[in-house]
């Protein structure tokens, strides 16, 4: 899989995402999940071919690149934030 971590993408910015999209859609994860797909704009274009409706909101790499920088964080405070953001699902 032709993937790049956020803190790639964050340390080396479009170069990286450029490179990748060389080899194909680029898999972004966070934190070891994945988070995004980058695709190059002929492979965009080939899947809204025919859709009128175009998202709205931010892309996947705004959003990402908007994410605050977490460094370390303790494992009892990681896990509270996922029990909360998971709860916030339902």
């Amino acid at each position: 899989m032709n993937s790049l971590s956020a803190a790639e993408l964050k340390r080396r910015g479009m170069a990286a995402i450029e490179e990748g999209l060389r080899r194909g859609p680029v898999h972004i994860t966070k934190h070891n999940k994945a988070a995004a797909v980058v695709l190059s704009e002929e492979d965009y274009a080939r899947l809204a071919r025919g859709k009128e409706n175009k998202a709205v909101g931010v892309t996947a790499l705004q959003w990402l690149l908007s994410q605050p920088s977490r460094g370390a964080i303790r494992k009892a405070k990681l896990d509270r934030e996922l029990r909360d953001e998971r709860e916030s699902w339902k």
